[in-house]
């Protein structure tokens, strides 16, 4: 069977040639006889595979000597405590709300402080990004969070907030490695990588050293402290091993490909397609505010549900597939990460045209 244009919003598309090769590597890799899959993680193979796949990384991202990258397990949503009980010293964050795991994550902040809901777009069910250049910022916060892009509600942040001399703690999950990022600007920046990186199981922490400290919440799993994950080099229990390999394989791909520049110009120029026909279509429309739009989650509408439905139907039949919006949305969403080719949204708008024709 041919393969598909897989718009799903995580776990999602992969960059084919990288399949390819850990195919070619499944059985026997490097000569050592083995698969990645099966291999010790305390093995000099493995060590180099999870090194090299770090050292690409900090190229990739211009990361600072006084940042640590952490190869953890949980997800992103495991994050959502472990940012309070690893950096919350004064028991309070500010929380910047504009979608559903944002919100989760200032529900979740609340087990271990005082909360604030410093801004919020929930009152447009999250479709823009409130103003952030001058929020009452508490003034012992711990740190400000966000959610950079918002993957059900396709909008993300062109400007980050003002956190006033703070912390500022972000989940780049769904736009991680899009385009290039100054980390200098954050304290801690994570994602998990199952959108833009790599298969799900992994959650890349990249945290500024001051911030880990043996001074985290009374009970703090050990398991949950990020002075024993980067003490021990992602290594101090089994790492999700393979996932790492697949992620670095798919730095290696960036590179390739020209690094975050060329990745933030390949993404523009995909979005442009499908953005571009969005604003100009008379069946379907984007519901994002323009200057808040996603690069990588594109939502879309018809206004009727059943035309929605069928929307669905067609084109997955017609190959594209996991188009199907979140349920608090509606409608459709086209997630184009990375390895999303072109060739990919210029169809989907085609077959999009050819639908409108047909049910106008």
């Amino acid at each position: 069977m041919a393969r598909v244009y897989n718009f799903s919003a995580g776990p999602a598309v992969l960059p084919e040639e990288v399949l390819k090769e850990a195919a070619d590597e499944m059985l026997d890799y490097k000569g050592t006889g083995m698969s990645v899959m099966e291999m010790s993680h305390r093995s000099k193979a493995y060590q180099a595979i999870i090194d090299e796949a770090e050292a690409d990384l900090r190229e990739l991202m211009n990361i600072p000597d006084n940042y640590k990258v952490l190869f953890l397990q949980g997800g992103a949503s495991q994050q959502f405590a472990m940012i309070p009980m690893n950096l919350m010293k004064n028991k309070v964050a500010d929380y910047i709300v504009t979608g559903q795991w944002a919100k989760k994550a200032y529900q979740e902040a609340q087990i271990y402080g005082k909360a604030n809901k410093i801004a919020s777009s929930e009152d447009k069910t999250f479709s823009y990004i409130p103003d952030c250049s001058d929020l009452p910022i508490s003034e012992d916060a711990d740190y400000v969070y966000i959610c950079e892009n918002n993957t059900i509600y396709g909008t993300k942040f062109k400007t980050l907030p003002n956190t006033k001399g703070k912390t500022l703690v972000a989940d780049v999950s769904s736009c991680f490695l899009s385009e290039p990022v100054d980390v200098t600007k954050y304290g801690v920046i994570y994602g998990g990588v199952q959108k833009n990186i790599g298969p799900a199981g992994v959650v890349i922490v990249i945290i500024r050293e001051d911030l880990i400290t043996e001074d985290t919440l009374p009970g703090t799993p050990t398991m949950l402290k990020y002075k024993i994950h980067a003490d021990n080099g992602s290594m101090y229990n089994t790492p999700p091993a393979y996932g790492i390999y697949i992620c670095g394989k798919v730095f290696k791909w960036i590179k390739k490909m020209g690094g975050l520049q060329a990745m933030k110009e390949r993404n523009e120029a995909k979005a442009k397609v499908l953005y571009d026909f969005l604003d100009e279509s008379k069946l379907f429309k984007g519901t994002v505010r323009k200057e808040d739009r996603s690069l990588m989650n594109v939502p879309f509408v018809t206004g009727n549900e059943e035309l929605d439905a069928k929307f669905v139907k067609e084109a997955t039949a017609a190959g594209f597939v996991n188009l199907k919006g979140h349920r608090t949305v509606g409608g459709m969403r086209a997630s184009i990460y990375n390895a999303m080719p072109i060739e990919g949204v210029q169809k989907l708008v085609e077959f999009m045209k050819k639908f409108e024709e047909e049910n106008a």
